[in-house]
């Protein structure tokens, strides 16, 4: 298994970022259940990526951050294809992704997620992130669910 730096345009990215999107709307019961999350979802301000290959060098998993505000980065798009799963992949790109913030001088990620991703919340609790207000375009939806994670 390796794991590299990127940007928000590698194909293998945007590949597995659709896989993403097929997930969640498997999840909310189709597309349409989940219509007001995908303007916040888009590739567009993503720059910095890390992606997990296995040893065939075949794309299986991502996380992504963007900026958020002055010193403060958003997690955005962590996913692991179902069968690599339950292997420490997304906690190893998860603390590659929270070394590069550092690195970029952020102090602080935050996240938005959601009650129905069970795995998602546990993985993001296990690394130190605590349940915020919600935030930005997330303060009104009810079926979000932020937290956030000081880095210092």
């Amino acid at each position: 298994m390796k794991f590299i730096y990127t940007n928000g345009r590698n194909q293998d990215f945007v590949k597995l970022s659709q896989l993403l999107d097929e997930y969640l709307n498997e999840l909310a019961g189709g597309e349409a259940n989940r219509q007001q999350y995908i303007p916040y979802n888009t590739l567009d301000a993503i720059r910095d990526v890390v992606l997990a290959y296995d040893d065939s060098s075949s794309p299986i998993g991502c996380a992504s951050f963007k900026f958020y505000d002055n010193k403060i980065a958003e997690v955005k798009r962590v996913f692991v294809k179902r069968e690599h799963r339950g292997k420490g992949i997304s906690k190893e790109l998860m603390r590659l992704l929270e070394a590069r913030a550092k690195e970029k001088g952020y102090n602080t990620l935050l996240l938005e997620t959601g009650a129905s991703l069970v795995e998602a919340m546990g993985l993001y609790r296990s690394l130190g992130y605590v349940i915020m207000q919600n935030y930005g375009q997330y303060k009104d939806l009810q079926e979000s669910i932020c937290m956030q994670k000081n880095l210092l």
